[in-house]
């Protein structure tokens, strides 16, 4: 459902600090810096000339009361202001509660993102970016791409800081 995936880093050190200081211990200035490192990526790959917003990945309302604001949105918000491109957060949920990833194998993920996400916002005939932290096996971002374009999304991309080797 993806047209298209950037994740310009390796999910190693020094960067799986910063993205686990930003995601858990409440650094959310690192945000604007590691989606400046994602902007670069971006604009070399000229993507987001077909892009007309980005969509961060949301948080149930859970885990966002648990950290109190979502990593995803620190990112996307600096990447659209340097863009120029809309940034998308109403009608865009994760109304299930899913488990942490981090431990899931890639079919066991697959299976804990099934309706996980909402998409109650027209997207007819937009072109979407979705940003998140890191991508893994690609779970997280395909369940909600596969959301998008059930609300209309003509084309679904993928922007995250690292992927995990």
């Amino acid at each position: 459902m993806l047209d298209a995936v950037i994740a310009p880093l390796e999910y190693t050190e020094p960067l799986d600090g910063y993205i686990q200081a930003l995601k858990f211990a409440g650094r959310r200035h690192l945000g604007r810096a590691l989606g400046e490192l994602l902007v670069d990526a971006v604009r070399a790959t000229q993507a987001s000339r077909v892009v007309d917003a980005v969509v961060p990945v949301p948080l149930h309302r859970r885990r966002f009361l648990q950290r109190g604001y979502n990593q995803a949105v620190e990112i996307a918000r600096p990447i659209a202001a340097a863009l120029g491109i809309d940034f998308y957060l109403a009608g865009i949920r994760r109304p299930r509660a899913t488990s942490a990833q981090a431990q899931l194998t890639a079919k066991e993920r697959q299976a804990n993102l099934r309706h996980a996400f909402l998409v109650s916002r027209d997207l007819q005939n937009l072109h979407i970016a979705i940003i998140d932290d890191v991508i893994t096996t690609g779970a997280t971002v395909n369940a909600l791409a596969r959301e998008l374009t059930l609300a209309g999304a003509s084309s679904v991309q993928a922007w995250a800081i690292a992927r995990s080797i």
